[in-house]
């Protein structure tokens, strides 16, 4: 299904979609990023709160991350109050993420990852292959969801392709 290669790509690309979206959202006042726009978490801020949080627990649970400081969805969107401390995070997060993907090997990749969903309110059983896939989809669209509040502000964060990237 996937390889660590692929892993490996969409941990740069995920590095490079947040910087875009974060420079993005530096040209709004803290008010702006804060407002409720309608999207499923609301604001821009409380929306790179929950993925930053999301990262952060899908890692916790592959064993490359400690837990998050809060614990639940609903607790997501308020992980960081302050602006630049979330961007701080999140520019230190995505190394971790591409420090854990370059060591991926494909037994990594291979076989299943059991963990309680407080969501589900159960314990789940998935294919590790499908998480690792997951957590980059996760990212993509909530980063959607801020990229349609920032084009809302006049703001455009920039190229989102994969084809248009850096060289990963």
């Amino acid at each position: 299904m996937i390889s660590p290669a692929y892993v490996q790509t969409m941990a740069r690309y995920n590095a490079w979609q947040n910087e875009n979206i974060y420079n993005a959202a530096n040209r709004l006042s803290d008010a702006q990023r804060k407002e409720d726009r309608g999207a499923f978490f609301g604001s821009i801020h409380a929306t790179l709160n929950h993925i930053l949080w999301a990262d952060q627990t899908w890692l916790m649970r592959l064993g490359a991350a400690p837990p998050p400081a809060v614990k639940s969805i609903a607790e997501s969107v308020a992980l960081f109050e302050d602006w630049d401390a979330l961007s701080a995070e999140r520019r230190r997060f995505d190394e971790v993420i591409r420090d854990w993907s370059d060591c991926l090997d494909g037994s990594a990749i291979e076989g299943d990852l059991t963990w309680f969903s407080a969501s589900a309110g159960r314990e789940l059983t998935r294919p590790r292959a499908l998480i690792l896939t997951t957590i980059f989809n996760h990212q993509t669209h909530h980063r959607g969801q801020v990229h349609a509040l920032l084009t809302g502000f006049g703001i455009d964060p920039g190229a989102t392709d994969l084809p248009f990237g850096p060289d990963f």
